[in-house]
C-alpha cells in the first residue's frame, strides 16, 4: 500500500486522515443525507464501505437491530468474494481465519450394503484455476465487521446507525421534492423498554438492503415472485464428537434416509449441516419450521450409518424451505417512466434462493459493490443520473441466473440416490459448474459502461464485460513480484492497463498513446480529472511491458506512467511493470504481442472495454458517454 505522499505517516496507514464529511461527523442521524441505507447485511455493509471513500457524500447506514451481528446465517465466501476483500484492504487477514474449501467429497450407499455410506468421489475445488484466491467458510458477521473497519477507517469516519427501523417512505418527484426527494420514516428501537419514537429524514437515493421481508421492496410496490420446492431442511452450526473420516471435509452426502451437505466452518472444529427433513406436505402451514434441534440430529444419525454424530453444541440452528424468488426490477422505476431511479434494493431483497449453493452473501455483496461505485460517481459530479439506471439492468439478469443454477443444484441434492441415472452425476455437475458459483460466470452485455467486443482478439484473455482476472508482474521500479489485479483498490477509480507492443515509439504505439493520454485535449484523464487533483484522481492508468523488469528503462518510460502524487508532487513509481518470467501474461491472456493494446477496467473490476493503442477517438468516445466534466480548485 502507499501512504506517505502527504508527509510522514507514524500510525497505522490503514486510517485515513478525516476529511469532507468525515470531519467533525455527527454521532446523531442527520436530517438530510445524500444516500440511506436501510440495513446492515452484506450488501447493505459493502454498499458503505464503498461510499465511505467519497468524502464528499453523506452517507448513513440504519439497521433495526441495537448492535453488530454476532452470529450470520451466512458462511460460504466464494472466490469472487475474496477478489472483492482484496479491493476494500482486508482479504489476506479473512483467508489467515477461514476454512479454505480445497475439495468435496461425495458419499452414497454402498451398492454392497445400501444401509451404509461410502465415499464415492473426491473433487478438487478449483481444478482450473479459476481464480487465485481460495474458496472460504467464514461466519457472515466477521465480513461485516470487517466492512464495518474499512468504513470507520474511512475519510469519512463511517458507522452504523443502529436501533432504527424502518417504517415507510414517499418519493416526490415533482419539483417540490427539491433535492432530497425521498422521504424516510424510521422508528427508533435502541433503547430496550423506550417509547417507539419516529423520525424522518429527507436523502437523495435511499437503498433497501433490509433482506427477505424488505419494508424498502414493499413501499415502492416491487413484489419477490416465484415458487416453493416444497422441500425442507434443517441448517445447525454444530460441535460434535463424530468417527465420521470427512468431518473436515465438504461433503455431499446421500442416503436411504435422506441428504445432508456438510461443511466445515473456522476454527477447526466447528461444522454446518443441511440435513434433509424431506417433501413439505400440501397443508403444512409452516409447520416443518418447528422441527426441533433434537429431531435434526436424530435425522442427521439416520443418513450417516455405519457412522454417528454425538451432538455437544448447536452454535446456530433453523429450519427453511427451499424457495427461489426474484422481483421484476432492483430499483423504483416502472415500466414507460422517463426518469431516473432514487430508491434501490438489494440484496436478499431482491433475490431469494436455497442456502445450498453458497450464493446468498455473495451475490449481495456484488448487488452492493455493483451500485456503490454508480452512487458516487453520480453524488460526486463524476457522471450523469442516467448511469444509476444501469444498476438494475445489469444485476437483475445475473439474480435470475442464479436462481436457474440454484433450482438444479437443489434439486439434484434433495434427489434420492435411486434416482440418479448415474452414481456420479451430482460430482459432475459439481465440477462442470464450478465457474458459477465460484462466481465469475457473471459478463455483463454492451451498454453505457461496457464496449463492444469488435477488438476483444487483442487481448482474448480479458474478456469484456467479466471480471478483470489478475495475473502475477513484475513492479519495475523495485522488482517486486505480484498480481497486477491485487494493486487496485475499492477506491472509486477507472482502471486503464495500457500493454506495450514490440515497439513502443511506433506510430500508433505506447510513446504516443500514453502523450496523447496526457496531454490531448479530448484526452479522459485531462477532461475529466478536476483541477488541483492529482493525476489519478479519477483514472489509474498503468504500463505493463513485454520484457523483464531488468531491460525497461525507467527513464524513458512517459511520465502518465510516473505521475506526480500529493502536495510535494513526489513520483508514483507503482505504476510501470514488465513480465514475471514464470508467467507471461501476454501469453496468459492471450495480449497481442505486436500491437499491444488498452484494457479498460470499472471500479467494480469488471472488463469495459479492449481497444487498439491507436483507437484514442474510440477511449475517448467511450468515456464521453458516462462521465461529466468537473472543474475544481
Amino acid at each position: 500500500m502507499q501512504f506517505h505522499h502527504h508527509g510522514y505517516v507514524s500510525g497505522d496507514p490503514r486510517v485515513s486522515p478525516p476529511a469532507g464529511t468525515g470531519v467533525d461527523r455527527p454521532a446523531d442521524l442527520p436530517g438530510e443525507v445524500d444516500v440511506l441505507i436501510v440495513g446492515s447485511g452484506p450488501a447493505g455493509m459493502i454498499l458503505a464501505a464503498q461510499l465511505s471513500q467519497f468524502p464528499g457524500i453523506t452517507t448513513r447506514l440504519v439497521e433495526r437491530r441495537p448492535g453488530r451481528l454476532a452470529i450470520g446465517q451466512a458462511d460460504g465466501i466464494q472466490a469472487r468474494s475474496v477478489e472483492t476483500f482484496q479491493a476494500f484492504g482486508f482479504a489476506e487477514r479473512i483467508v489467515q481465519e477461514a476454512y479454505r474449501i480445497t475439495e468435496m467429497c461425495f458419499w452414497a450407499p454402498d451398492s454392497q450394503d445400501p444401509s451404509r455410506i461410502v465415499r464415492t468421489a473426491r473433487a478438487e475445488d478449483d481444478p482450473n484455476g479459476i481464480s487465485e484466491f481460495p474458496h472460504l467458510i467464514v461466519n457472515q458477521a466477521r465480513v461485516l465487521d470487517y466492512f464495518a473497519e474499512v468504513m470507520a477507517n474511512s475519510p469519512t469516519r463511517m458507522k452504523p446507525d443502529y436501533g432504527y427501523e424502518f417504517v415507510g417512505l414517499e418519493v416526490d418527484h415533482s419539483d417540490a421534492g427539491g433535492d432530497f426527494p425521498v422521504t424516510v420514516t424510521l422508528r427508533y428501537t435502541a433503547e430496550e423498554g423506550a417509547d417507539a419514537e419516529e423520525r424522518t429524514v429527507r436523502a437523495k437515493y435511499v437503498v433497501g438492503c433490509d433482506g427477505a421481508r424488505s419494508g424498502v421492496r414493499e413501499a415502492i410496490g416491487r413484489r419477490l415472485e416465484g415458487d416453493q420446492a416444497r422441500h425442507a431442511w434443517a441448517v445447525m452450526d454444530t460441535l460434535a464428537v463424530t468417527d465420521f473420516p470427512d468431518i473436515r471435509t465438504k461433503c455431499a452426502i446421500q442416503s436411504r434416509h435422506g441428504s445432508i451437505l456438510h461443511i466445515p466452518r473456522e476454527g477447526g472444529h466447528l461444522f454446518r449441516m443441511y440435513v434433509d427433513l424431506g417433501e413439505v406436505p400440501e397443508g403444512d402451514a409452516g409447520s416443518v419450521r418447528k422441527t426441533t434441534k433434537e429431531t435434526a440430529i436424530a435425522k442427521a444419525n439416520e443418513i450417516l450409518p455405519p457412522y454417528t454424530l454425538d451432538v455437544k453444541d448447536i452454535a446456530w440452528y433453523s429450519v427453511y424451505e427451499v424457495g427461489h424468488r426474484l422481483t421484476d426490477a432492483f430499483d423504483d422505476v416502472t415500466e414507460g417512466e422517463d426518469r431516473t431511479p432514487r430508491v434501490f434494493i438489494a440484496g436478499d431483497a431482491c433475490h431469494t434462493h436455497s442456502a445450498k449453493a453458497g450464493q446468498g452473501m455473495n451475490v449481495s455483496m456484488q448487488d452492493g459493490f455493483n451500485l456503490g461505485w454508480k452512487l458516487g460517481h453520480v453524488l460526486d459530479g463524476r457522471a450523469p443520473e442516467s448511469l444509476l439506471a444501469t444498476y438494475s439492468a445489469e444485476r437483475q439478469v445475473i439474480a435470475r441466473d442464479l436462481i436457474e443454477f440454484d433450482k438444479e443444484w437443489s434439486s439434484l441434492m434433495a434427489k434420492k440416490p435411486e434416482e440418479f441415472d448415474d452414481p456420479a452425476e451430482l460430482g459432475e455437475f459439481y465440477v462442470t459448474t464450478a465457474e458459477f458459483p465460484a462466481g465469475f460466470r457473471t459478463q455483463y452485455p454492451p451498454s453505457m459502461l461496457v464496449g463492444e467486443h469488435t477488438h476483444q482478439g487483442l487481448a482474448t484473455g480479458f474478456p469484456i464485460g467479466k471480471r478483470f482476472k489478475s495475473v502475477p508482474v513484475v513492479r519495475v521500479a523495485d522488482a517486486n513480484p505480484l498480481h497486477l489485479g491485487h494493486h487496485a483498490r475499492a477506491d472509486g477509480r477507472w482502471r486503464i492497463y495500457a500493454f506495450a507492443g514490440d515497439d513502443v515509439s511506433r506510430p500508433g504505439g505506447l510513446d504516443e498513446w500514453a502523450d496523447w493520454l496526457a496531454s490531448s485535449a479530448d484526452s479522459p484523464v485531462v477532461r475529466f480529472t478536476p483541477e488541483g487533483a492529482d493525476l489519478d484522481a479519477v483514472f489509474d492508468v498503468k504500463a505493463v511491458y513485454q520484457q523483464r523488469h531488468v531491460d525497461v528503462d525507467i527513464t524513458r518510460v512517459p511520465r502518465v506512467f510516473l505521475p506526480p502524487s500529493g502536495p510535494f508532487g513526489l513520483t508514483d513509481y507503482e505504476k510501470v511493470f514488465a513480465v514475471d518470467p514464470h508467467v507471461d501474461i501476454f501469453e496468459e491472456r492471450g495480449i497481442d504481442r505486436t500491437a499491444g493494446c488498452v484494457v479498460v477496467v470499472r471500479p467494480d473490476q469488471y472488463v469495459a472495454h479492449v481497444l487498439p493503442l491507436s483507437a484514442t477517438d474510440e477511449l475517448a468516445a467511450f468515456f464521453d458517454r458516462q462521465m461529466l466534466e468537473l472543474r475544481r480548485d
